[in-house]
């Protein structure tokens, strides 16, 4: 058999260690498709392109490998869109690849014809069409080592479904996969910051989805013991500091003065390591530009008027991280503002284990799923009031074991990303945490978890409504509209899947529920009534907290 572009592709994605592509095959891309089934590569059919496109972004978040979504031409490429925007809002590496059409007709009007190069490039690191057979392997070189360069993000590439069954020279060949090497920080810049925290009174750390990325957890946990220093999160960021450490001040980025601001409001030295600033505002923490930030990351920190950069650390976050604590001669005491927020955060989650009211409090929901799971599984909490109760209050101990979307904040990512996890770690369980709202958005994703055999549990918080806009609406406007609708029974609905389907009919019943759908070698879907009432009571209750 002569040798293709598309073969050639393909043969580029295996030196690439490519185990997965995500996707929908069309006219225009058959010939990739098929030579996929000579190859070590698994294709995931999936039932959306969108859907093709939060597993690539998922599983290129867990893995730091480029996750590969693939789609036709036009309409199928569109719908890939969303999961690139928010794999690169989320820095995350996904490669996306969906057919054009040929280069005879692209110049003028014809069918499905769209400028699919330039409708990707804004939501994109690099978008480009492929215009030869033989540039697949130095563009498709080139898309990967884009996409996982930090700060990483999605990439696109066009190929003309001539282009993709078009001939190859005999000696064309993947290109050698080369690595950057971690980079150690500048003495000099060490030194700065060392210099800052000489006479700073009340450093604080706050930890971001670059930590996690970088592997970072360990350095991270021996800096804060080394120095005494308090370690706060966000959304994107938990578990790369786990929350049973007795620095640890959970996570930040809620709409309101959270229990962990207070440590934020007295500190005067922020180290942030990892953090970037489409995870949260900065003018959150630093309202009144006072403190000095010490940014350490792999590359500069953005501009923004309520995070001006004192000293900026460029270069490996672990070695930075060990540099920095060698070189600070001196031991914080934590105020005791550290262990209010500690007690704050320990006793709202106990709350929540008493609560046996129903429909369920979304604490109690959040208490049972932390028992259910164990510290390396992974759960996956869909944008809405879900994220923001689950973010909060879900204690995390390893790195990437509780997701969210916090770039774009899309809705609809869990179920599909869920299976990509599953793929990514098999050994894990995982647990897909979504609103009705999000999950209608995606649920067809159950099918393709059903046909490819990858056990995963979702758990439905039900109300009828799409809950974090009714919060936000009675906080603004002290009332609510156009935010309630109607669901199918979501057992049945499972069930016609072939999934396990189980409503919650009391409080007590969630936990061994949740035990029974998490043992089962297959999917699972489990709806919970939750009682959102608790929403505006608790930013009723944090506006009027005392300050630190």
């Amino acid at each position: 058999m002569s040798s293709t572009a598309a073969r050639l592709l393909v043969r580029a994605l295996e030196a690439e260690g490519v185990k997965y592509v995500f996707g929908i095959p069309g006219e225009e891309n058959i010939h990739f498709v098929d030579a996929l089934n000579d190859s070590s590569i698994r294709y995931v059919l999936v039932r959306h392109e969108q859907g093709a496109a939060f597993m690539a972004e998922m599983y290129g978040r867990l893995t730091g490998k480029a996750g590969v979504a693939s789609a036709t031409l036009g309409p199928g490429a569109i719908n890939l869109q969303l999961g690139v925007a928010d794999a690169t809002t989320n820095s995350t590496p996904v490669v996306a690849i969906s057919a054009q059409v040929g280069l005879d007709r692209i110049y003028k009007e014809s069918h499905q014809i769209v400028d699919l190069v330039s409708l990707f490039r804004p939501i994109t690191k690099w978008s480009e069409l492929v215009p030869t057979a033989a540039a697949v392997p130095e563009m498709l070189r080139k898309a990967f080592k884009i996409a996982q360069t930090e700060r990483p993000g999605a990439v696109y590439l066009a190929i003309p479904e001539d282009v993709e069954k078009a001939p190859v020279p005999d000696d064309a060949r993947p290109l050698p996969v080369n690595v950057v090497r971690p980079v150690d920080p500048s003495a000099a810049q060490i030194a700065r910051a060392a210099d800052l925290l000489a006479t700073a009174r009340r450093p604080i750390v706050l930890a971001g989805h670059g930590a996690a990325r970088a592997g970072a957890r360990d350095a991270l946990v021996r800096f804060s013991e080394h120095l005494g220093i308090p370690v706060a999160t966000t959304f994107n960021g938990k578990g790369v500091f786990p929350d049973d450490h007795r620095h640890a001040l959970g996570a930040f980025g809620f709409m309101r003065h959270d229990h962990v601001n207070f440590a934020f409001d007295e500190a005067d030295v922020l180290i942030s390591v990892g953090y970037e600033l489409q995870e949260f505002d900065p003018v959150k923490i630093n309202p009144d530009r006072s403190k000095k930030i010490v940014h350490i990351h792999q590359f500069p920190a953005e501009v923004d008027d309520h995070y001006p950069v004192a000293v900026g650390i460029q270069g490996d976050l672990s070695r930075s991280l060990h540099a920095l604590g060698e070189a600070v001669h001196r031991r914080f005491t934590p105020s005791p503002t550290v262990e209010k927020v500690r007690r704050l955060v320990r006793e709202e989650f106990a709350q929540g284990q008493d609560e046996d009211g129903f429909p369920l409090t979304p604490r109690r929901v959040v208490a049972d799923i932390r028992q259910a799971m164990g510290r390396d599984d992974i759960v996956l909490a869909d944008t809405g009031a879900v994220k923001m109760w689950m973010a909060r209050m879900y204690p995390t101990y390893e790195p990437n074991t509780m997701l969210v979307s916090n770039g774009l904040s899309s809705m609809g990512f869990a179920v599909p990303g869920a299976i990509a996890a599953k793929l990514a770690f098999p050994s894990r369980r995982v647990l897909a945490a979504t609103g009705d709202g999000a999950f209608l958005m995606n649920s067809q994703e159950l099918e393709t978890a059903v046909r490819e055999r990858i056990p995963i549990t979702v758990l439905i918080w039900e109300d009828g409504a799409y809950g974090l806009i009714d919060w936000k609406m009675g906080l603004e406007l002290g009332r609510s509209s156009s935010i309630a609708f109607g669901n199918p029974d979501f057992v049945k609905y499972a069930e016609s899947f072939g999934a396990r389907g189980y409503r919650v009919r009391s409080a007590a019943q969630l936990l061994p529920t949740l035990r029974e759908a998490l043992a089962h070698e297959g999917v699972s879907v489990i709806t919970v009534p939750v009682d959102y009432s608790a929403n505006l009571a608790l930013t009723e209750t944090l506006s009027h907290a005392p300050e630190s």
